[in-house]
């Protein structure tokens, strides 16, 4: 049995990590900030073992010595998924939460000894194209946002750190596998909702682009599975990934199957402007859906093979029958509109 801390544990997928955590058997912490309630992806309260308030961006998480030091004395390990996951926010904010949050959450556990499990992004290649393996180097520049460039340099911090550290990248997380269901609709949710009720009818989108959408519960299995073998994931980065790179215009061409949702035209980005949108699409082009617009402009293919080769893990199907899952599960709960005059 482990005993573990688990940073962003009230999260989306923190609260899944807590809850595979609980149901292998180990001891768990949860360390939650504004949101008290630590929930699975399926909506039920987690059982871990106690829950700590405290705010990763403050130094010692705003916590006294001896506080810092009972809690650090108390765990083996150290699951660090408190991340801001936005893409609007100022430098500043990036770097509170995903820079001096991981070096903060690095020196609880350096004084307490714990091994270190670092949830990151497969985004972390920035803009590159073509096969990005967990062994490749971390860009220096390059990155499509703020977001990414703050989780690149969180990563080096911890491979900096001396501590026995392993890194997992998921990618694009969505809903489970088997039913789609997530349970907050947020980031990439958002953007989708918006194209598919045909608020936003445009989006630069290059030829050959490709998304990797990944289930949650692959996600969250591949988490629990490293932190059940840290001495051999020990220095090591795994993609949480499908591996299973969808063309961006197979995924727009799954929403327009919907005959009451839209499919957006897909314009060269040199030839897209903003600036000749109509009003309405102009403002919710720049507020949501522009800022995942990078997305919907490269061709990354993660390769997972450290990952499978430790965990035995590997990502079921995530074509478009996965994607009408999760339009599916949208429309079951209410997100999305269940027919044109709904």
């Amino acid at each position: 049995m482990l005993r573990v801390l688990v940073t962003g544990a009230a999260g989306l997928v923190g609260g899944e990590v807590c809850a595979r955590l609980v149901a292998a058997g180990h001891s768990v912490t949860a360390l939650v900030h504004r949101n008290p309630e630590v929930r699975a992806n399926d909506g039920r309260p987690v059982a871990v073992s106690g829950s700590v308030p405290g705010d990763v961006s403050a130094p010692q998480f705003g916590w006294c010595d001896a506080r810092f030091t009972e809690v650090a004395a108390a765990h083996d390990l150290l699951i660090h998924c408190a991340a801001t996951v936005r893409f609007d926010l100022d430098e500043e904010d990036y770097r509170a939460v995903n820079v001096h949050g991981t070096a903060n959450a690095l020196a609880l556990a350096e004084l307490g000894r714990m091994a270190f499990l670092h949830v990151s992004t497969a985004y972390v290649c920035g803009t590159r194209d073509g096969v990005i393996r967990e062994s490749d180097a971390l860009p220096e520049s390059g990155f499509a946002n703020g977001y990414e460039a703050s989780k690149a340099a969180g990563e080096r911090l911890v491979q900096a750190s001396g501590l026995r550290w392993a890194i997992a990248r998921p990618s694009i997380v969505v809903g489970e596998h088997t039913t789609g269901t997530i349970r907050q609709f947020d980031t990439t949710y958002a953007a989708f909702k918006l194209i598919a009720e045909g608020r936003v009818r445009h989006m630069p989108a290059r030829v050959g682009a490709t998304l990797d959408f990944v289930p949650i519960d692959h996600v969250a299995a591949g988490i629990v599975a490293l932190a059940g073998q840290m001495d051999k994931a020990e220095g090591g980065t795994f993609h949480l990934v499908s591996a299973q790179p969808l063309p961006v215009a197979r995924f727009t061409g799954a929403i327009g199957a919907y005959p009451h949702f839209h499919e957006p035209e897909l314009v060269a980005p040199e030839a897209f402007d903003p600036a000749m949108l109509p009003a309405l699409e102009r403002r919710l082009f720049k507020r949501v859906a522009g800022l995942y617009a990078s997305y919907f402009q490269r061709d990354p293919h993660f390769d997972d093979s450290a990952f499978r080769a430790l965990t035995g893990l590997h990502c079921p199907p995530t074509g478009e029958a996965y994607i009408r899952r999760l339009i599916d599960h949208c429309i079951d709960v209410g997100f999305l509109a269940e027919s044109a005059t709904a």
